[in-house]
């Protein structure tokens, strides 16, 4: 029965899945050694699917450290903020570099000699301030950061709804932006609105018995093609307040959404008001509000909300409406059993702000001269591992981020990781060069961890498992002999002093 029965030669070349005949998915690894390897007569006599696909995925974990090739990276043109995001699988890392004008990849080198500490918050005399400040409440409060706002990611501050069609969320220019374009018209009027998005941030108020709550906000004008803009800014409970955005009015005979209404904003302040702040003046005017004395005694974990709605469009869906935020700050007065933070530390700050004595100039005409040596025979004692001008870089494992140094700002960065390919069942693969290997460490991870089974058949599979996976290794390596004497036919060339 051959394998590639039932796909043409034009499904495959037309598909989207080039290349994956060279890999086996790691259920059928699990399946094939049920198979061969479990039952009567066989080298194992009990074992459950359980246990071997837990052993499979321990066994692709350890495999894909230092035995299958590395495949997985990222590439992205590096924020202003100059950091980057760890991947979501990333372990280690195995290359990380920039791309110049010419599509040539330029490695960047580790620095070992900075870091981003915790900084700690201190009074005027240098002790510990242990007050909450309303910069440590809400993070990135002014919009400086475009980079912390997100549909999905944990370390963004600021989450929001997913927009639909041709609605923004975004942060432009410092500012939070709502783009609103007409949603379907409401049933039986024929009168189109906008949908209702939210954008939220999770505040940590254990130790917090009241706040106090302010923000700027742009209500948009309304004109013969839009109606007025509303902009709702509040403190709310709701766990992931993410409500259906595109039933948007509550005047509407199905369930209404909470987007679009006060309710959704359920604490009150000291004089039983809700916590909330509306902006719905239409003049498409920058204006501030401020609430006081909110009442989060008891509560350990809040919601700053903010949601935005067009109330009509009589245009077509092309036709959009702005709604915007700007510095939302929580104030108190309280006190906290942990050490506060003022955000990034003095180490971090001035590396990113420090500007490199020289720039990476990428001209490859007479590149010996005018790139690499402009001061050539005067750089005796350089360190080597400074002796670049790429840039450099250094990850910071706790917060989950990789920050570059100021001359990279730009630029296209590329970051080559190892995974430990546990991920979803179309990533989780092995190579048919590796298939045995994956066999011989799940049959030895069984055997060692079985009851009366004698000693010298573990030390066996011990050994079995080792020959196959330098065996693997050996076969991944990809070593082929015409490069490898191209690359060695000049070395043998005497040098002159």
């Amino acid at each position: 029965m051959g394998l590639l029965q039932g796909k043409t030669q034009r499904e495959y070349y037309e598909g989207s899945n080039q290349g994956n005949y060279q890999f086996v998915s790691l259920n059928d690894i699990i399946n094939q050694f049920m198979v061969a390897y479990v039952g009567n007569e066989k080298l194992i006599n009990n074992c459950t699917k359980v246990d071997v696909a837990f052993h499979a995925q321990r066994g692709l974990a350890e495999l894909s450290f230092d035995t299958f090739k590395s495949i997985k990276s990222q590439e992205i043109e590096l924020p202003p903020s100059l950091k980057m995001q760890l991947p979501h699988d990333y372990v280690n890392y195995t290359k990380l570099s920039c791309v110049d004008d010419s599509g040539i990849k330029r490695i960047l080198y580790p620095t070992k000699d900075t870091s981003n500490p915790f900084k700690i918050l201190q009074n005027e005399d240098k002790s510990y301030d242990f007050t909450y400040k309303s910069s440590t409440l809400v993070k990135n409060s002014d919009y400086s950061d475009a980079s912390g706002l997100s549909t999905t990611s944990p370390t963004a501050p600021w989450r929001k709804n997913s927009p639909v069609g041709n609605d923004e969320i975004s942060i432009v220019n410092g500012k939070l932006q709502f783009e609103h374009h007409s949603n379907s018209p409401v049933p039986g009027s024929g009168v189109k609105t906008s949908r209702a998005y939210a954008v939220w941030q999770e505040i940590d108020v254990a130790s917090v018995d009241f706040l106090d709550l302010s923000a700027k906000g742009i209500s948009a004008a309304a004109d013969s093609v839009r109606g007025v803009g509303t902009l709702r800014i509040g403190i709310s409970t709701l766990s992931f307040p993410n409500y259906n955005i595109n039933v948007t009015n509550p005047n509407r005979s199905n369930a209404p959404s909470l987007n679009n209404t006060d309710r959704i904003f359920d604490v009150f302040t000291e004089d039983g008001n809700r916590a909330l702040l509306t902006f719905n003046d239409g003049l498409a005017t920058e204006s501030t509000k401020e609430i006081t004395n909110v009442d989060v005694s008891g509560l350990n974990n809040i919601y700053v909300l903010i949601t935005s709605f067009i109330e009509t469009f009589n245009g077509t869906t092309a036709t959009s409406s702005k709604n915007k935020v700007d510095d939302v700050v929580i104030s108190c007065d309280a006190i906290t059993e942990k050490l506060q933070t003022e955000g990034d530390s003095t180490a971090l700050t001035r590396y990113k702000s420090h500007t490199p004595s020289e720039n990476n100039i990428n001209d490859y005409q007479d590149y010996q001269n005018d790139i690499y040596w402009p001061n050539e025979g005067r750089r005796y004692g350089l360190d080597p591992q400074r002796a670049q001008i790429n840039g450099s870089f250094y990850i910071d494992e706790l917060r989950g981020f990789i920050y570059f140094s100021s001359n990279i700002s730009g630029k296209t960065v590329i970051l080559d990781y190892i995974s430990d390919s546990l991920g979803t069942d179309s990533e989780m693969q092995v190579h048919k060069f590796a298939e045995e290997a994956m066999y011989k460490h799940i049959v030895y991870a069984i055997l060692s961890s079985k009851i009366n089974v004698p000693e010298y058949v573990v030390r066996r599979y011990k050994k079995e498992r080792f020959a196959a996976i330098r065996q693997a290794k050996l076969r991944l390596s990809n070593i082929k002999l015409e490069e490898l004497t191209q690359v060695l036919r000049g070395k043998s060339k005497q040098i002159k002093h």
